[in-house]
């Protein structure tokens, strides 16, 4: 277990230079070239358009290099992609192939990430969130269909549905008959609408409501639902994880006491063999047993003499190669690093020329800028001088005539010299209301008749207006109203 855990580990390791090494080869090339491109048209876009000609051609021939490049790169992930789908068919994991990433939108990392030694068990939890997450998912989406039927202020304009609002709530439940008082004042505010129309509104705008208060309960139910299925999934998982070290333990027990009673059995074979050939041999082959043993002895030490100088042979040649390999080793990371230097001081001094570029540019326009507003504040006083000079010619020069000012003028005195005359063409009656030009010389009526014009009066623009807009006369105390809306 210990040496597959380290086999991983370094596996992970491998990944991860592989990853680095692809993403310095593909991706590096990408991100330097943008960054040459920006450096050189923030260049270009201070000089003359014929200044460097030749050098866009050299530009265009990178462009499409780095785009072929990539083009190759993305072709052989293809390849590898398919190659790699074709060895998980044929191991037959087709399922984990096909499974898509929708599918573990409700699944929890602690499930997912499990180390779960029973892949049956893992899936059946899966499977549970699933299950769980379709139930509640057409519940939600059946309610968010019937929110959708209706919009926001349930087929009404904003302003009226919100004074509808007001005057609801304002009715609560503990008013004695408040449902006769409450219509019978909507009736008051919407005059063009019917009984009817206002019990299809409330009704329509109470299934919102209801619908709304739904939804929240579904999540929240969810929730509660998700949190306890993890719950127990986690219990699951540790328990499984419990059975299955125990397991383990016991495996293991029993292998080392088969290993035990192997290794016993043969040694038992191997003493009964060794005692029956002793005694076969005693008596066929005493005479000649100490020649035989010494040239025995003396064969062997030849054989196992020439082993060891094989294997010292062999030893000293693997030593060597090892020796090779980590010169090469060594000499291509020293290359490979020197390579690396210069690459990133030449980065470095780029980045420099850079910053002193940008510094330049926001030198140049704060310049720019003290001068534009130097130019303007020149302007503004010549301005202001020519005002003082004009003011000064319009002056008022008459002296003051109080009397003058308050006499009757000579037109109107000629007017009412024969007034009998006129009065044949009196009306039969006198008319106690606003004249056009009474109605006109209100200010909030032209500005609501300009912003009627420019189809404005709806807007929240028009309501701050008219509310800040005072009439000629202050109103009496008797017309103003408690209620704010």
């Amino acid at each position: 277990m210990d040496s597959a855990v380290f086999s991983i580990q370094e596996y992970e390791l491998y990944l991860e230079r592989e990853r680095e090494t692809f993403r310095m080869n593909t991706v590096e090339p990408v991100y330097q070239l943008r960054d040459d491109l920006r450096f050189r048209l923030g260049e270009v876009q201070h000089q003359q358009p014929s200044a460097h000609p030749s050098n866009w051609e050299q530009v265009i021939q990178q462009i499409n290099f780095v785009k072929a490049q990539q083009d190759d790169i993305i072709a052989k992930l293809d390849a590898e992609d398919l190659d790699l789908e074709e060895e998980i068919v044929s191991l037959g994991l087709e399922k984990y192939l096909t499974s898509t990433s929708d599918n573990l939108v409700n699944i929890p990392k602690e499930v997912l990430s499990s180390g779960c030694p029973y892949p049956e068990l893992k899936d059946s939890l899966i499977e549970a969130f699933h299950f769980l997450s379709e139930r509640y998912q057409s519940r939600l989406r059946s309610l968010q269909e019937q929110l959708q039927r209706t919009d926001r202020f349930c087929g009404w304009c904003q302003q009226d549905h919100e004074h509808f609002q007001f005057t609801v709530s304002r009715y609560t439940y503990d008013i004695p008959n408040h449902r006769a008082l409450c219509m019978d004042m909507l009736l008051r505010l919407f005059p063009e609408k019917s009984r009817q129309e206002l019990l299809e509104h409330e009704g329509v705008w109470d299934l919102k409501r209801f619908t709304q208060a739904q939804l929240r309960a579904v999540t929240q139910q969810w929730q509660r639902d998700h949190e306890g299925l993890l719950a127990r999934a986690q219990v699951t998982l540790q328990e499984a994880n419990h059975a299955h070290q125990e397991e383990l333990e016991l495996h293991r027990d029993r292998q080392h006491q088969q290993d035990i009673c192997l290794h016993l059995r043969e040694k038992v074979q191997q003493w009964r063999a060794q005692q029956e050939e002793v005694a076969k041999l005693e008596a066929a082959i005493a005479a000649r047993q100490q020649e035989e043993e010494e040239a025995r002895l003396k064969r062997e030490r030849e054989k196992e003499a020439a082993i060891r100088s094989q294997q010292k042979e062999k030893v000293r040649q693997f030593y060597l190669k090892q020796q090779k390999r980590r010169e090469v080793l060594e000499q291509r990371d020293q290359e490979r690093l020197a390579n690396l230097r210069s690459v990133m001081e030449e980065q470095a001094r780029r980045d420099k020329e850079r910053v002193q570029f940008r510094a330049n540019m926001l030198q140049h326009r704060r310049l720019e800028k003290e001068v534009r507003e130097l130019e303007r504040q020149r302007e503004e006083q010549e301005r202001q001088n020519r005002l003082e000079a004009l003011r000064n010619q319009v002056g008022v020069v008459a002296e003051a005539d109080p009397e003058r000012m308050m006499a009757d003028t000579e037109a109107w005195k000629s007017r009412h010299l024969n007034v009998n005359e006129f009065e044949l063409q009196k009306p039969l009656y006198s008319i106690n209301t606003y004249t056009d030009t009474q109605i006109v010389s209100d200010p909030r009526v032209r500005v609501e008749q300009a912003l009627r014009e420019a189809d404005l009066h709806h807007s929240q623009y028009a309501r701050e207006v008219l509310s800040v807009i005072k009439p000629p006369k202050p109103p009496r105390r008797d017309t103003r109203s408690i209620l704010k809306f």
